[in-house]
């Protein structure tokens, strides 16, 4: 077992360096990604324009929850970005940071595949 002595805790304590790297990369990275997904998500009713109505009512009934499901995945997203850029800069968050920075994208991807898996498509 260790023991925290007064020195391994002012090194944990100490303001890190260099710690916007993980939060500004994910940001370029979460930003476009998320804006490209949104937008995929909100134009693909066009892909019922054709059906009929028993088809179209089926997709009406499953993209609703899909999409809300989506946005949800999307505000999770902006908050993991916002969090890995507002932790504390020391270097005991330092795992966090990236950790958050990295779950920004990945959220939205999987929110993607969510949404993807939970429509009808025609």
């Amino acid at each position: 077992m260790q023991t925290n002595t007064p020195a391994t805790e002012d090194a944990r304590e100490t303001r890190a360096t260099r710690t916007w790297v993980p939060a500004f990369l994910s940001t370029l990275v979460t930003l476009p990604l998320g804006f490209l997904a949104l937008v995929y998500a909100t134009l693909s009713p066009m892909a019922c324009d054709s059906c009929g109505s028993e088809e179209s009512r089926r997709f009406t009934e499953s993209f609703l929850p899909a999409f809300w499901t989506f946005t949800g995945g999307l505000a999770l997203s902006l908050a993991a970005l916002l969090t890995a850029w507002f932790l504390p800069r020391r270097v005991r968050h330092t795992p966090r940071r990236v950790g958050f920075a990295l779950a920004a994208p990945l959220t939205i991807l999987l929110s993607w595949l969510v949404f993807a898996a939970l429509v009808d498509w025609p």
